[in-house]
């Protein structure tokens, strides 16, 4: 058995699921430009062009070299493409990203295409455990480049003094956030984390083991944006003794006054369906760790541990949760059913927990070790996707992670309390 860590599907629905997922891709660049697909707004971010070509990239060099005789599609290409796999060769320089304006989106339109080919006669041969795997992983990778395109392109275009939208068709559906209160979430040993079986996880969020859990509460939705606007009107971000020595020096030096996207009155937003009202009842987003860290300060309480937040989340089940196959691309207010809601989807939840390695942890062999495991240092843990992830991406034991000065992913926050 291959030690990547994934669910080895028979061919038909391997072969089904590859071209879902390489479609969806397509049809996210669909309504950009030319041109919206070349430029890089930020190091942190990628042109949409460099997304679709690294995704193919990752198919040719993990999977597709392994085939007898593959030759590649354009050997330069594979120092183009590159991400950070160091051990498979030299790479562009990230920040760079954006001055690719060669090759084009036609040709890598036609990268993908020819690799998408060879791909689908790999897959209806048969591969083995081993490759089947590979193409599962790269599956997934390709569904977090998906999330990256749509943020990527929002900042892109807030950083457009026309403010163009993504979408000017997405809907606005509008509701009242439910009454919050805290939900107890118990104590005692738990497990968390997961163990290689029948269904795909990343590395990092293995293996499976115990956790020490103190008594503490979770509260029962994510802040709203009303909420969040309290804390701005009450001076939250001209009060150094709410915020981390590091969150309050970027605060200054950044002269944040309000979440990435709201203007200077908290009254509007920038969406990916152009500038809107703030939304009250909807989750707060765009806001980093330091924030979070300082909003909890400020509301009397503090973040969730990612082991409090995955033992509450095991219980639900992700699928209603609100991804970017709704439509929608922005955070909603949920529906008043149940104990703890939005556990999954709309935001990104910040956690108080840093993206170390569980106990007995071991990356991937070879080049596919660089894939989690080095990210190890200085990020803080999220959890629970957001109204731009693919849906059948997350799980309760899915970790995602940034720095915490990040703001421009769907990022908000669920307060915690200790009992």
């Amino acid at each position: 058995m291959s030690s990547v860590h994934a669910h080895l599907p028979v061919a038909p629905t391997l072969l089904s699921d590859y071209a879902r997922v390489r479609q969806a891709s397509i049809e996210l660049a669909a309504p950009l430009t030319p041109e919206d697909t070349i430029v890089q707004s930020m190091p942190d971010a990628s042109p949409n062009k460099w997304h679709l070509a690294h995704t193919t990239w990752f198919f040719e060099e993990f999977v597709l070299q392994q085939q007898p005789g593959y030759r590649f599609f354009d050997e330069r290409w594979r120092f183009l493409f590159n991400s950070y796999y160091q051990s498979v060769g030299p790479m562009h320089t990230r920040g760079q990203r954006g001055l690719l304006t060669r090759p084009g989106l036609d040709q890598v339109l036609a990268y993908r295409a020819a690799v998408d080919e060879a791909m689908a006669r790999l897959i209806e041969r048969g591969p083995d455990a081993d490759l089947s795997a590979r193409i599962v992983l790269g599956l997934h990778h390709e569904q977090q480049h998906q999330e990256l395109m749509l943020t990527d392109i929002k900042h892109l275009f807030w950083c457009n003094p026309l403010l163009p939208a993504y979408r000017a068709d997405l809907p606005q559906p509008r509701r009242a956030a439910p009454a919050q209160r805290f939900v107890d979430g118990g104590d005692g040993i738990v497990e968390i984390g997961a163990d290689p079986g029948s269904a795909f996880v990343f590395d990092c969020e293995t293996p499976r083991h115990r956790s020490l859990l103190q008594p503490h509460a979770l509260a029962r939705r994510p802040v709203s944006n009303a909420e969040y606007q309290a804390f701005i009107a009450d001076g939250g971000y001209r009060r150094p003794q709410l915020w981390l020595s590091e969150g309050w020096a970027t605060v200054k030096a950044e002269g944040w006054t309000g979440p990435m996207y709201w203007d200077a009155a908290a009254e509007t937003e920038f969406t990916l369906g152009g500038v809107r009202q703030i939304d009250p009842g909807a989750p707060v987003c765009h806001i980093s760790y330091f924030e979070a860290d300082a909003y909890a300060r400020w509301a009397g309480a503090r973040l969730p541990t990612e082991a409090e937040w995955e033992h509450a989340a095991a219980a639900h089940d992700p699928a209603p949760g609100h991804y970017a196959d709704a439509g929608l691309l922005h955070p909603q207010a949920a529906a008043d059913q149940g104990e703890l809601l939005q556990l999954f989807g709309d935001v990104w939840e910040w956690t108080a927990s840093p993206y170390v390695s569980y106990p007995g942890f071991k990356p991937l062999p070879g080049a596919l070790g660089e894939y989690n495991g080095k990210f190890m240092c200085g990020q803080w843990v999220l959890r629970g996707g957001s109204c731009v992830t693919p849906s059948r991406h997350v799980r309760a034991s899915y970790r995602n992670f940034f720095y915490p000065r990040d703001r421009w992913q769907f990022s908000g926050l669920r307060l915690a309390q200790d009992r």
